[in-house]
């Protein structure tokens, strides 16, 4: 693989973040350009290393020790095929997956791991700089329809798959614009909105058509949906969020992190929030509640909007700075992550749960009271503990629950399993014939790496079980990790 000694030559280097006091002016990317010959060098630190776990760990099975080593070689263009070859989207998963596969490079075990999300960025942003994707509609069509539900990355992937496989394919989306949590729960700052108007050209271009403003089981009938198409896919995502059942909740200036991210990117796109219902932390003392990735996301979205001061509490203990010894590798390992946000500013604190909240007259929240834990899973408070913490505004990031039952789900009549998502068997089928199900709503909330997986395997699924009903056997059928890669 590339230089055989290349893991013994070369640190690992990543692209530096734009400075602090630069980047929260603005809702531009953090990170600065890489120059080509530093890519090539992370490149040659893949090793030869016989068993390449990082693709297990990667959800997608990306082949990276191949396209690791055409960087190195300078071999962009084939690159750029094989990273394709099993992901649909990686200008996404380069720039927002936590990267699963890094946690699982062979170098790793010892020595800070290959570079692989930032060399899988690159590569896709060469190609497109270069003009190598271009759109790949299919040569044939089934005459067969499939609908897809949601527009997130598990209902492109599905989308862009099986029209590729010669199906005419509508995605219907309830919001405004395409994209689902791409659109409003990823803040600019990590995905730039232009980064999907791309791609979602190149789709429309392919032949997948977009309905905007299409909530099914509201405006637009569940019964219209099962009589026009031959299958549905089912991949609206996790919206029903974890709430904070304690007394005060219902006090002003108290929201879901999903109600403050969506009017940033709304804000961003050029829209005037009303002012009834904006939720913004300019000149606030803001707490938000959860340490995961949509905290820090409600966290770099609060830099940006100039607060008093920012809190992000969290439950679990604080997570030891290198790996922890119960998460040896090539598991995910627990410890202490920093993203660009927690560079930015703001209080992180762990082991602490909120009791209350108190407010003033006029019902808006002014305290929040809180006490430290001890360890899970009982979380029993600590005598003497016990604190109180002025707060203008408080943002819930406590995860979520499952999908939003009401509607569509309850409508369609599918069966749910013990977490309450769509349940499915093995070919990604619900309960109902020919209604499929696909990323977070049948997994749960996860990762955009997971939601292209599973988009791209319920693809697969569906396409086999269109190709049993149709009369048309010549159209080429669908293979679960496909070479189409949209390159000319």
């Amino acid at each position: 693989m590339g230089k055989n000694t290349g893991f013994m030559e070369y640190p690992r280097e990543l692209a530096p973040r734009r400075p602090v006091l630069e980047r929260v002016n603005d809702w531009f990317e953090i990170y600065q350009d890489f120059p080509e010959e530093e890519l090539r060098k992370q490149g040659a630190r893949c090793m030869d290393c016989g068993v390449p776990f990082c693709q297990t760990g990667c959800p997608v099975s990306n082949l990276i020790p191949d396209w690791n080593d055409l960087v190195y070689r300078g071999r962009w263009k084939d690159a750029v095929r094989q990273l394709h070859a099993t992901n649909n989207f990686p200008e996404f998963t380069g720039r927002i997956c936590p990267a699963p596969c890094e946690a699982s490079c062979v170098l790793g075990f010892n020595a800070p791991p290959v570079a692989i999300k930032q060399n899988e960025k690159n590569i896709v942003e060469r190609a497109f700089m270069e003009g190598w994707i271009r759109p790949q509609p299919a040569k044939r069509r089934s005459g067969k329809k499939v609908a897809i539900v949601g527009s997130g990355p598990a209902g492109l992937a599905a989308a862009q798959q099986l029209s590729r496989a010669g199906h005419d394919v509508t995605v219907h989306e309830k919001a405004d614009r395409i994209g689902g949590l791409l659109r409003y729960g990823i803040p600019e700052f990590k995905l730039e909105k232009h980064i999907i108007d791309r791609r979602l050209e190149q789709m429309t271009a392919e032949g997948v058509k977009f309905v905007a403003n299409a909530e099914v089981g509201n405006n637009v009938a569940v019964e219209d949906l099962r009589r026009e198409f031959d299958a549905i896919v089912l991949a609206g995502g996790s919206e029903h969020p974890r709430d904070l059942q304690v007394p005060g909740r219902e006090l002003k200036g108290i929201h879901f992190a999903m109600e403050f991210l969506p009017q940033a990117n709304k804000r961003c796109l050029g829209e005037t929030i009303a002012p009834a219902v904006e939720i913004l932390a300019t000149g606030k003392r803001v707490v938000i509640i959860g340490g995961g990735d949509t905290g820090a996301d409600c966290l770099g979205t609060c830099h940006r909007q100039k607060p008093l001061s920012v809190h992000q509490f969290e439950i679990m203990p604080k997570p030891p700075d290198e790996r922890s010894p119960s998460t040896p590798w090539p598991l995910w390992p627990m410890q202490l992550r920093i993203e660009g946000a927690h560079e930015e500013g703001g209080i992180r604190d762990w082991s602490i749960a909120t009791s209350r909240f108190t407010g003033d007259a006029d019902g808006n929240v002014k305290q929040l009271h809180a006490v430290r834990v001890g360890p899970p899973p009982k979380f029993e408070p600590i005598a003497g503990s016990e604190f109180t913490m002025d707060a203008d505004l408080v943002l819930i990031a406590m995860g979520f629950l499952g999908p939003v039952r009401k509607g569509m789900i309850e409508q369609l009549g599918v069966q749910l399993d013990n977490r309450g998502n769509v349940a499915t068997d093995e070919n990604y089928m619900s309960s109902v014939p020919g209604v499929f199900a696909a990323g977070d709503m049948r997994r749960g909330q996860s990762l955009v790496v997971w939601a292209i997986s599973e988009g791209r395997k319920a693809a697969a699924c569906v396409d086999a079980y269109l190709k049993q009903m149709s009369v048309q056997p010549q159209v080429e059928s669908l293979r679960l990790n496909p070479g189409a890669s949209g390159l000319v």
